[in-house]
């Protein structure tokens, strides 16, 4: 694994369409995409001054082992991860490529956030202890955070190209997509969270909630973007999960709690993180990684 840190790319020959929160995309061609994935990383919506070592090459191999394991669910956008298979032009770096990149079709993005929930935490947590829903659906009274749903939820949010993406119904979401894709995109959604529920599961990992982006592409629907990543995602260790409380996590959590104890107060410019919260951090990321894939 690419180990080595990367902020961000500048990639003679190709046009950089974005720079994101932590990807790089630039266009190859028409139509494909290349996405690279640095090790920037962002908290409350800030973009930290420190990569994290090892991460975008974490987030790029965990998306490319799902991807590859849930063309059986919906087919996705992935053409290659192999930089020689890539094409690109002289000025473009392999060693920084390595690991971190991938070459994908061009898509029209799905203008929506699809959110599948196994355990209220986070957001729903906070929203179910004031009005006993989350995203509108009405949940069993007496749930304590962390507790595992009856059954999986959907909940769709709008995409925030800054600040916070925001919670929906699926009523809202049908309004902005249409009947017949909303639904397409909710069983898919809660098809795709229980394969790598069961899966992480098998490994000692509980896969909490996760989102997910789709694109269409000649009229079919295709998974898009980052898929069941720590970023994307809240893993949390069995063996520390006991419903009541916050299990630890395979995430930026960690930073986060820093970041909060630190007495900052969420505006930019964000502080240095000390050596050894870099550390640690990447040594999360590196686990999430072999503990699924292996």
């Amino acid at each position: 694994m690419n180990s080595t840190s990367l902020l961000q790319t500048e990639i003679e020959g190709l046009e950089l369409l974005s720079r994101g929160k932590v990807r790089d995309i630039y266009a190859v061609g028409e139509d494909r995409l290349l996405l690279v994935t640095s090790d920037r990383l962002s908290a409350y919506d800030v973009v930290l001054p420190d990569p994290i070592p090892g991460k975008g090459a974490v987030l790029n191999l965990l998306s490319a082992f799902w991807l590859e394991r849930t063309r059986d669910i919906i087919a996705n956008h992935l053409i290659s991860t192999d930089v020689a298979d890539m094409d690109l032009p002289a000025g473009a770096d392999p060693d920084q490529l390595r690991d971190r990149s991938m070459l994908v079709h061009r898509t029209e993005p799905v203008l929506v956030e699809c959110v599948a929930r196994g355990y209220i935490t986070g957001s729903a947590w906070s929203e179910y202890r004031r009005d006993g829903t989350v995203c509108g659906i009405k949940l069993p009274a007496g749930l304590v955070e962390a507790q595992k749903l009856p059954e999986p939820i959907f909940t769709p949010a709008t995409k925030a190209q800054t600040g916070h993406d925001e919670n929906i119904s699926y009523e809202q979401m049908v309004d902005i997509v249409g009947g017949d894709l909303g639904a397409r995109l909710r069983d898919v959604t809660l098809a795709l969270y229980s394969y790598g529920h069961d899966y992480a599961a098998d490994r000692g990992i509980i896969l909490a909630d996760t989102k997910f982006e789709f694109g269409i592409l000649n009229g079919q629907l295709l998974l898009i973007d980052e898929v069941l990543t720590p970023d994307s995602s809240r893993f949390w260790d069995a063996s520390g999960y006991a419903p009541g409380s916050s299990p630890p996590s395979y995430d930026k959590q960690y930073v986060r709690d820093w970041l909060v104890d630190s007495g900052w107060d969420k505006e930019p410019p964000a502080p240095n993180l000390p050596p050894e919260i870099i550390a640690a951090t990447s040594q999360k990321y590196a686990q999430a990684l072999a503990r699924i894939s292996g």
